[in-house]
C-alpha cells in the first residue's frame, strides 16, 4: 500500500507596501476625486432631486385605488407610504369587525389594571368600592417602604445595598417626590415583568423554530437601532395620549434586548449539559425548563437587569407622550429652566437607577442558599424581618399621619436656594464658557457642519459600498448601498447629513479623552477598578439626565447639544478600551517582557494590536449611543437636523413621517454597526482569537 502524498504547502508570499494599503488608497482616492472635481460634480449626484423623494409611485398592490380613496393620488415620498399605512390600520376594518387601531387601545386598556394596582398599593390606596369591601386600605407607609427596600437590598448583598435602597426610597419621600416617583417605578415594575415574558417567550420560540429565529433577528436588530422617538408617536396614534401610552412604549422599547439574550443564551448551553439532559430521560418541555433556563439562568438574569434599566429611561422619556411620574416633572422644570428643582428630579432619577441596578445585579448573581430547620422566623429570616416592618410601619401610619404620608411642610427642598448657586458658578465662569459658546460653534462647528452638508450622497454611499465589499463581499456592499438609498429617497438628506455631523464630532471628541483616559486606567488593577465602577454608576443615568449639566453651563444651543452626546456616549469607548487592554493574555505579555519589550512597546506593539476588536466594538457603541442621545439632545439644540424634525412631527401628530425619520437614523446606525462587527471580526480571526 503505498503512502499518499502530503498536499504542497502554499509558498506565502509577503505582501508589499503598496498591496497592504491599497484600500485606505483607494478611500483617498476616491475623495481625492471628488475634492478635484466638486465644481463639476453634478447637482443631482450632490443632493437629491425633488422628482425623486417627491413623486414616488404608490404601491396600488398593497393599497389599490378604492381600498383608501383619499389616498389615490399619482405619487408622493415615503412617509406618504408609512401615513398610508397608519391611515389604513386606523380606517379600515378587519374583516369586517374591528379596525386595528380598536385592538391596540384594548391591548393598551389591559395595561390600565395592573398600573393602577400597582400605584394604588404605594400611593393612593384601595377604595372600599375598588374592592368590594366595607373598609378602605391605605397605601404601603413611606417609612415601611423604605423599612421593605432596605431588607431587600440586605438580603440581595448586604448593608451597602441596603443603606442604598432604603435611602433612595427616603430621598424621595423628603423632598416630596413620593408620588412621582412612586409612579414611575410602578410603571417601570409593570413593563418590565411584561416585556421579559414576551422577549423570552419569543426567545424560546425562536429556539424550537429556526426560521423564526432568521426572521426575528433583523427585525429585532431594527428596534434597537430605532431612537426612542420612533417609538413614541406611532404608539400615540393607535393607543392615545395617556399614561398606559408611555407604559406600551417602554414595553415596545425593552423586548428586543431580552429577545436577543434569551436566543443567545438558550443557544449557548454547554453540549454537555444537553446531553446530561437527555441521558436523565428529560422530555422536551422538562429539557428546556429544568435543563437550558436554568443553565442560562446568569445569561438571562443579566437581559432583565438590561429590560429593567430600559424601562427605566424609556418611562422618563415617554414623559412627552403623558405618561406620569418623575419624567414629566423633569421635562416641565427644564422648560422652565427651573434648574435647581430638575437637579433634586434628576437626582432622584439618578438614585432610582442605581438602586434597579445594583439590586438586579445582585440579584441574578445571587447563589440559592441551603435553608436551616427549625421555626418560620429561622428558615425566612428575612420575609420575617419584612412582615415585622410591614406591621410596625402600617400601626405607625394609624396613630402617626406623618409616618404614612409626609406632609408638604416637613419635606425638603433646596430648588430656590441651588439656583442662585448656579446663577453664580455660570456668572464667574461666564467668560470662559461664552468663550466656547461663541467661539466653537463659529469656527470649528459651523464649517464643520457645512463641510458634511456638502458631502455629495454618491460620495457618501459610494464610501460605504466600497467599506461593505472590503470587509463582507458585494452582499454587505449592497446592503449598506440599499440603507443608503432609502435615506436618499426619504427626502431628509440634508437634515441627515448634519445629524450625522453631531455623532461624528461627539464620537471624535469621545476618542481623543476617552482612549487616553482608558490607556491610564488600564495600566493598575486600583485605577481599572476605579473606572469600572464610574462607567457602570454613569451607564445607569437615564438620558435625559445628561441634558441638566449641558443647560446649566451652556445654556441651550450646539455646544449643549454635542456636550450631551458626548457625555452620554463616552462610556462604552472607555470601557471596552480598558477591557481589551486588560484582556491581553498574560502569556503574550510575559514573551514581550522576555524579549526585553519597553513598558511603551508592550502597549503599542502587543497590547493595542490585540485590543483593536474590542476597541472597535467600543467604537461602534459610541457610535449607537450617539445616534440615540442625539435624538434626545435635540430637546435642546439649535440645529435644523432629523431630532428637530422629529419633535415637529410629534407636534402634528404625523406617524409617518417621524418613523420615517427614525428609520434613517437607525439605518445609519445598522450600517456603521455591520461595517465595525465585520471589521472586529476579521481582525479576530487574523489574530486567530476566535
Amino acid at each position: 500500500m503505498t503512502a499518499r502524498p502530503l498536499p504542497a504547502l502554499e509558498e506565502h508570499r509577503p505582501e508589499t507596501g503598496l498591496e497592504r494599503y491599497r484600500w485606505p488608497l483607494l478611500f483617498l482616492g476616491l475623495i481625492a476625486v471628488y475634492l478635484l472635481f466638486r465644481h463639476a460634480w453634478p447637482a443631482w449626484a450632490t443632493i437629491p432631486p425633488e422628482a425623486w423623494t417627491e413623486r414616488l409611485p404608490l404601491p396600488y398592490f398593497v393599497f389599490g385605488e378604492g381600498f383608501l380613496p383619499s389616498l389615490t393620488f399619482p405619487g408622493s415620498n415615503i412617509a406618504d407610504w408609512f401615513n398610508a399605512i397608519v391611515t389604513f390600520l386606523r380606517e379600515h376594518e378587519i374583516f369586517g369587525l374591528f379596525v386595528f387601531k380598536d385592538f391596540t387601545r384594548w391591548l393598551g386598556g389591559l395595561t390600565v389594571y395592573p398600573l393602577d394596582f400597582a400605584e394604588a398599593l404605594v400611593i393612593s390606596g384601595f377604595p372600599h368600592r375598588s374592592i368590594k369591601i366595607p373598609f378602605e386600605i391605605p397605601a404601603v407607609p413611606w417609612v415601611a417602604a423604605v423599612g421593605l427596600a432596605a431588607i431587600l437590598g440586605y438580603y440581595a448583598a448586604g448593608w451597602r445595598i441596603a443603606l442604598l435602597a432604603g435611602g433612595s426610597l427616603a430621598y424621595f419621600a423628603l423632598f416630596n417626590l413620593w408620588k412621582p416617583a412612586m409612579t414611575t417605578l410602578s410603571l417601570v415594575l409593570v413593563a418590565a415583568p411584561i416585556a421579559a415574558g414576551i422577549g423570552l417567550g419569543l426567545g424560546i420560540l425562536a429556539l424550537k423554530y429556526r426560521w423564526l429565529e432568521k426572521a426575528l433577528w433583523p427585525i429585532l436588530n431594527l428596534m434597537q437601532a430605532l431612537p426612542h422617538f420612533g417609538y413614541l408617536i406611532p404608539v400615540v396614534v393607535f393607543v392615545g395620549l395617556a399614561h398606559r401610552s408611555g407604559a406600551i412604549a417602554t414595553i415596545l422599547f425593552a423586548v428586543p434586548v431580552m429577545a436577543k439574550v434569551t436566543m443567545v443564551a438558550l443557544r449557548s448551553v454547554p453540549q454537555e449539559v444537553m446531553e446530561a439532559g437527555v441521558m436523565a430521560g428529560c422530555t422536551p418541555r422538562q429539557m428546556l425548563w429544568s435543563v437550558r433556563i436554568p443553565a442560562a439562568r446568569h445569561t438571562l438574569m443579566v437581559g432583565i437587569n438590561q429590560v429593567i434599566m430600559l424601562c427605566l429611561a424609556m418611562q422618563v422619556i415617554s414623559s412627552f407622550i403623558g405618561a406620569r411620574g418623575l419624567g414629566i416633572d423633569l421635562l416641565f422644570r427644564l422648560q422652565n429652566l427651573q434648574l435647581g428643582r430638575a437637579l433634586e428630579i434628576g437626582i432622584a432619577i439618578v438614585l432610582m437607577a442605581i438602586t434597579l441596578d445594583r439590586l438586579s445585579q445582585a440579584l441574578a448573581e445571587k447563589e440559592p442558599e441551603h435553608r436551616p430547620e427549625g421555626p418560620f422566623w429561622v428558615v425566612h429570616p428575612y420575609l420575617t424581618a419584612a412582615g415585622v416592618v410591614f406591621l410596625v410601619g402600617g400601626l405607625l401610619a394609624a396613630f402617626l399621619p406623618e409616618a404614612a404620608r409626609l406632609p408638604r411642610a416637613m419635606t425638603i427642598s433646596v430648588g430656590r436656594s441651588i439656583d442662585p448657586v448656579i446663577k453664580d458658578v455660570v456668572a464667574a465662569l461666564y467668560d470662559p464658557l461664552s468663550f466656547i459658546r461663541d467661539t466653537l460653534p463659529a469656527y470649528v462647528l459651523v464649517p464643520l457642519r457645512d463641510f458634511f452638508k456638502a458631502i455629495p450622497w454618491t460620495v457618501f454611499m459610494a464610501l460605504l459600498a466600497l467599506a461593505g465589499w472590503r470587509l463582507g463581499g458585494w452582499r454587505m456592499a449592497a446592503v449598506v448601498t440599499l440603507y443608503v438609498v432609502f435615506i436618499v429617497l426619504s427626502s431628509w438628506w440634508t437634515e441627515f447629513m448634519v445629524t450625522t455631523f453631531l455623532v461624528f464630532s461627539a464620537v471624535v471628541i469621545c476618542v481623543l479623552f476617552g482612549f487616553p483616559l482608558a490607556v491610564w486606567a488600564s495600566r493598575r488593577d486600583s485605577t481599572t477598578r476605579a473606572i469600572a465602577f464610574l462607567c457602570d454608576t454613569f451607564q445607569t443615568f437615564p438620558s435625559f439626565i445628561y441634558l441638566i449639566p449641558c443647560v446649566m453651563l451652556f445654556q441651550v444651543g450646539t455646544v449643549s447639544q454635542l456636550l450631551a452626546i458626548v457625555l452620554y456616549s463616552a462610556i462604552p469607548v472607555v470601557r471596552y478600551t480598558v477591557l481589551g487592554l486588560r484582556g491581553v493574555p498574560q502569556h503574550i505579555i510575559e514573551g514581550a517582557i522576555t524579549s526585553g519589550c519597553t513598558p511603551a512597546q508592550i502597549l503599542w506593539k502587543v497590547r493595542m494590536p490585540i485590543a483593536v476588536p474590542e476597541i472597535m466594538l467600543g467604537l461602534n457603541q459610541t457610535i449607537m449611543f450617539g445616534l440615540f442621545m442625539v435624538m434626545i439632545a435635540g430637546f435642546i439644540g439649535g440645529n435644523n437636523d432629523l431630532a428637530r424634525e422629529i419633535f415637529k412631527a410629534k407636534a402634528q401628530n404625523d406617524a409617518g413621517l417621524a418613523l420615517l425619520l427614525a428609520l434613517n437614523v437607525a439605518f445609519l446606525g445598522l450600517a456603521t454597526d455591520r461595517l465595525i462587527q465585520a471589521w472586529a471580526a476579521e481582525r479576530k480571526k487574523q489574530l486567530g482569537l476566535d
